[in-house]
């Protein structure tokens, strides 16, 4: 659940690098973004590595962010959370949903850092 919370916050920065049309603003949006990425990351594999070996999440830190957010009453559909951590590592293509998760994140810093790097026009 956090990491899509992440991808929703990441996209809200790409979108603001849009709007703001300037090089300042594509480069507070691209460090927004990769702050964001990074933190996707660090969830990714949190929930590889530790969380997926837990029988329960329960009031977990993801947990209490979506919670405070109110983003599993406004949409439980996409928020909510229905099963616990061993149950929900699930396979896409023989790879887990967490390390395709963190793979996109790491594209997304990479294509972040590229556009903070680049000189203002």
């Amino acid at each position: 659940m956090l990491q899509r919370v992440i991808f929703l916050a990441l996209s809200l920065a790409c979108l603001l690098g849009l709007v703001w049309r300037s090089p300042l603003g594509r480069r507070v949006a691209a460090l927004l973004g990769l702050a964001l990425a990074g933190s996707g990351i660090a969830a990714a594999w949190w929930q590889h590595t530790v969380a997926s070996a837990s029988a329960s999440c329960n009031l977990t830190l993801a947990d209490r962010i979506v919670g405070a957010m109110k983003l599993d009453s406004l949409l439980p559909d996409v928020f909510s959370a229905r099963a616990s951590c061993m149950d929900a590592a699930v396979d896409l293509f023989g790879l887990r949903y967490e390390l395709w998760s963190l793979g996109l994140f790491v594209l997304l810093a990479l294509v972040l850092l590229r556009v903070a790097a680049r000189p203002g026009r």
